[in-house]
């Protein structure tokens, strides 16, 4: 089959690779629907987390289930399937306690799992799932077309951002800032919009993602960055700042951004992936009350959830989805992103 390597910095090829294959009793072979390129894929591409040999890369796709092995009991042949950006068998005590990111027995796709096989890459013609009754969601049939790419943002960014509105405490009537206005941040939005706020600040300075921020829920749109950005923000909530801020960029600048703008006794809740020296600086907190929760988002507790609203059209987050594209043309989907000429890239086998 074909699956997307990554070699070095803006280096990514599709290329063949062997056909999975189930081994372990509990896997699954999904043939991919649709795949796409994440924020986080960019850290890579651009040599900030270095590649120190040819790998697997994607880790969100929805797609068709081919094959099960014989300890499958959940999922079966010919569903429509959601997987989170991570396995996990959900039987864990750490999944079921929320966080499913930690699962004891899980691992990450591309690469060696601990059950003895190999999860294949997300950007590829097909997947091998080590848990499948643990990290696949079936669909309650197959969907219709329209709806593909917002079910496949709950593999990874409409959670993601639903992560963040959670950990920050995002409730009927809140106050909100999100901070970046990539897919993750735009998802943050609409989740935000989703559980009640009743004010939603977007942070952005791109005219496309601006109006679809204001689409998903953003009530206000502050352009500034830094000392100019905090005080903007604070001048919309009386000097004082919002009850909450999402914080999905995961540099130390949009970590300051977003602890210097809430209000005393405020919640950040940070899911941006951290690079570039991101760091907590504890006096501030100390000295302010402003409380940091979250972290990696455990997507698959989320799934059912959102999947209702998807399924009834209540929410479209696969509108962050602005280039879609062969995955012959894989590296186009990066570049795109890389450069800012799209939002997201989806990708279709």
């Amino acid at each position: 089959m074909l699956a997307t390597i990554i070699h070095g910095e803006r280096d990514v090829r599709l290329e063949e690779v062997p056909d999975p294959v189930l081994s372990t009793g509990g896997d699954a072979i999904v043939r991919v629907v649709a795949a796409c390129v994440c924020g986080s894929d960019l850290w890579p591409y651009r040599g900030v987390t270095a590649t120190d040999s040819p790998r697997r890369i994607g880790h969100e796709f929805v797609g068709v289930v081919e094959e099960v092995g014989p300890d499958v009991s959940t999922i079966s042949v010919g569903d429509f399937v959601i997987a989170p950006f991570y396995d996990c068998d959900m039987t864990c005590e750490n999944c079921k306690n929320g966080v499913s990111t930690s699962c004891l027995h899980g691992g990450w796709w591309g690469g060696d799992d601990q059950v003895g096989g190999f999860a294949d890459g997300g950007q590829g013609e097909k997947v091998r799932v080590p848990h499948a009754d643990g990290s696949l969601v079936a669909t309650p049939e197959y969907p219709r077309a329209e709806l593909i790419p917002s079910l496949l943002t709950l593999s990874d960014v409409m959670g993601t951002g639903h992560h963040a509105a959670v950990s920050a405490g995002v409730t009927e009537g809140s106050t909100v800032v999100v901070v970046g206005d990539g897919a993750v941040g735009l998802c943050a939005v609409l989740a935000s919009k989703r559980l009640g706020a009743s004010r939603i600040v977007a942070m952005s300075r791109h005219e496309s993602r601006q109006a679809l921020a204001r689409e998903f829920g953003a009530t206000d749109i502050v352009a500034e960055r830094g000392d100019e950005g905090i005080a903007a923000v604070k001048e919309l909530f009386g000097g004082i700042g919002p009850d909450c801020v999402l914080e999905a960029v995961g540099t130390k600048e949009s970590m300051d951004q977003a602890i210097r703008s809430a209000r005393p006794g405020g919640m950040v809740g940070y899911v941006g992936v951290p690079n570039g020296g991101a760091e907590l600086p504890i006096r501030p907190l100390f000295n302010t009350n402003v409380g940091v929760n979250g972290g990696v988002a455990p997507v698959r507790n989320y799934v059912e959830e959102l999947l209702q609203d998807v399924w009834s059209g209540a929410i479209e987050p696969g509108k962050v989805f602005d280039l879609e594209l062969p995955l012959s043309e894989i590296a186009e989907a990066y570049a795109a992103m890389d450069e800012r000429r799209a939002i997201k890239s989806l990708v279709r086998p």
